[in-house]
């Protein structure tokens, strides 16, 4: 982390300067016009709100009819990949500390020589070897809503919702240019009545607004798919068992009374249960079964025999139907005028997909979604890159979601069939077990794999760094930071700040000195007429304000010396010029960490390997392919004023 960059400032360093004119109590009156409308304040807006809260040039607002931050149930599931994505927000930390650890699945089926009790059938390490640098986590929603609310609260901007109201409906017009979308908001009350209306201009709009989205609907969208027909409950409890898995995540398979998927909750006693009730009739809602918090436990205990659960307190329970549906595009563009138009509206998370939450995915796509599009608005909206740009969150999201909503689907149903129509031939292990572990890649967040386009090159290098996919996250491995001997992982230094990160692996030998691959490298990025540095960082800017560049050597970090970098690997930084020594990394002391060896680097010649805000691998290039690098860049942004 690094701060005092402009002068010294004691306090909180989580805690930013005050842009000028902007509150420091919270929201202030509704505006007449903003840059981005954003509609919920479920995981997908207060993420998206997190992003655009660190822009004081950008005007923010994010309102939700409830009257205050959601307290408690929801979502509770965190993958591995959103962790790594909380690591850029800066508190992957706290959620670490708070949370529980999935480590371990436990399968649980009936006994063949008693198919009325349960007996443990197996156990699944959750997250494979260095399948990621984070845990899989259980924490409640609430709190991952007030870590995203603290983040806005302390960005210069000090973003805040507008509590109690909702958007009814809006109107776009194409051929305004500014502020061309009329938002009608609702003003409502603790009940959920109309007390009062208004206006808003928007540049943009942004629908995370849920299932019954009243942003997708003004823009002409809907949810396609099915329902299972399946009536489910889910509780958090307080409760004693002497069920002996209690604390590890558990699927459980009864012989004739259904499922139950128990998940451990943060706090070390509280407990979530996801029950499967009764079988729905095609034409029959949940809501008519008039299912209670009594009859989950009832099943639950139905299902866990010769165990037993007692339940001391509900804290939180609700029944659903399983569905899986998507809509046909996120944003507001028909398909015909893509060419000749740039979006305006878009929705995310459950207003544009819905599906079961056994798989613990809602609240991690719905992230994902918006994490992809924020820094995408922020380019548009700062200049740095053409409203095209835009037609990409739904290229990219749209394919992701229809991935997670076959392989929900086809999880949901094994699930819930009984244990012999989901038993695998051959007598190998349970359907349900093998599967679980299939998608352990899917289920981390790791599957996301976004297509060739602009903002992702065809893989014409990936040879130079095979565990770097293109297209993928980038994966994160240990390295040693040269100037002051800290290890650390070189994925976190990617912040949440809209910027690009090129990481330069050294070719053997390379020191950094003349003559070498980082070098010229740094000689091109720094002085070269056709340098994205040059070409798309603005006059006023320091000289990594956009793009982010660490290099990697393959020397031990006593072999180094950081005095001799390059200067673009020594920049001067801020008002008073201070130096950054926080650009450079050796490999890791211990062998079995070296990130040459781990993501598969090119030794002998190194790389480069581009990664885009959001964290994903945009290219990979040869140190020595300068003109390759900027003409991708050169499709992506637009030029400076003055360069």
């Amino acid at each position: 982390m690094q701060y005092y960059i402009d002068g010294f400032r004691p306090g909180d360093p989580d805690i930013s300067a005050p842009a000028p004119g902007r509150s420091a109590d919270g929201a202030d009156a509704p505006p007449q016009t903003v840059d981005v409308l954003i509609a919920g304040c479920g995981p997908a807006g207060l993420c998206l709100a997190a992003q655009l809260a660190a822009f004081p040039q950008i005007a923010t607002m994010i309102v939700d009819p409830k009257h205050g931050p959601l307290e408690k149930g929801q979502a509770d599931g965190v993958n591995v990949r959103s962790m790594e994505m909380f690591q850029a927000f800066g508190f992957a930390e706290k959620v670490k500390r708070e949370a529980y650890w999935v480590n371990q699945t436990a399968f649980w089926s009936p006994d063949p020589a008693d198919p009325s009790r349960i007996h443990r059938i197996g156990i699944a390490q959750d997250v494979a070897d260095d399948q990621s640098e984070m845990p899989h986590t259980i924490v409640n929603q609430a709190r991952i809503h007030q870590l995203f609310l603290d983040v806005m609260r302390n960005a210069p901007t000090r973003l805040a919702p507008h509590y109690g109201y909702r958007v009814a409906d809006l109107t776009v017009e194409p051929d305004t240019h500014d502020h061309p979308v009329r938002v009608t908001l609702e003003q409502v009350d603790a009940d959920g009545a109309v007390t009062d209306s208004l206006t808003v201009r928007a540049n943009y709009v942004v629908g995370c607004d849920g299932a019954r989205s009243n942003v997708r609907r003004a823009i002409g969208g809907k949810l396609h798919g099915d329902a299972a027909h399946q009536a489910w409950g889910v509780m958090d409890i307080l409760a004693n068992s002497d069920f002996p898995d209690l604390r590890r995540k558990c699927l459980v398979q009864s012989a004739s009374e259904g499922n139950v998927l128990i998940i451990p909750r943060e706090g070390g006693y509280l407990v979530r249960l996801y029950v499967e009730l009764d079988k729905l009739n095609p034409d029959e809602r949940v809501s008519n079964r008039n299912l209670e918090a009594g009859h989950i436990i009832a099943a639950a205990n139905r299902i866990l025999r010769p165990y037993s659960i007692d339940v001391k307190e509900v804290v939180w329970w609700s029944v659903y139907e399983i569905g899986h549906r998507l809509t046909d595009k996120f944003d507001d563009v028909p398909p015909d005028l893509v060419a000749s138009r740039n979006p305006r509206v878009f929705t995310a998370g459950d207003a544009c997909h819905t599906h079961s939450p056994k798989a613990g995915q809602g609240m991690n796509v719905s992230m994902g979604d918006t994490f992809n599009l924020g820094w995408k608005l922020a380019h548009v909206l700062t200049g740095r890159a053409d409203a095209s740009l835009l037609h990409s969150y739904s290229a990219e999201r749209l394919e992701e979601a229809r991935r997670l909503v076959e392989t929900d689907h086809k999880w949901a149903r094994i699930m819930s069939a009984p244990p012999g129509a989901s038993d695998l031939d051959g007598g190998e292990m349970p359907r349900f077990q093998k599967q679980f572990i299939e998608n352990l890649e899917f289920t981390g967040g790791l599957a996301v794999h976004y297509d060739p386009s602009a903002i992702v090159a065809t893989p014409d290098h990936q040879h130079l760094a095979a565990g770097q996919i293109i297209g993928k996250r980038f994966h994160s491995a240990p390295v040693t930071r040269l100037a002051d001997a800290k290890p650390m992982h070189l994925g976190h230094v990617a912040a949440a700040d809209g910027r690009w990160r090129i990481y330069a692996f050294a070719g053997a030998g390379d020191s950094g000195a003349p003559g070498g691959a980082i070098e010229a490298l740094c000689g091109y990025l720094q002085n070269a007429p056709d340098s994205p540095v040059r070409r798309f960082t603005k006059p006023n800017e320091d000289i990594d304000a956009l793009f982010d560049l660490r290099a990697i050597f393959q020397q031990d970090f006593r072999a180094l010396n950081h005095e001799e970098m390059p200067a673009l690997l020594r920049p001067a930084k801020g008002r008073y010029g201070l130096r950054d020594y926080e650009k450079v990394f050796c490999v890791d002391q211990d062998p079995g960490r070296d990130i040459f060896r781990l993501r598969g680097i090119d030794r002998d010649g190194g790389c480069m390997v581009v990664v885009r805000p959001d964290q994903y691998v945009a290219q990979i290039l040869p140190l020595a392919a300068h003109a390759d690098l900027g003409a991708f860049f050169g499709q992506v942004l637009r030029p400076a004023n003055g360069r």
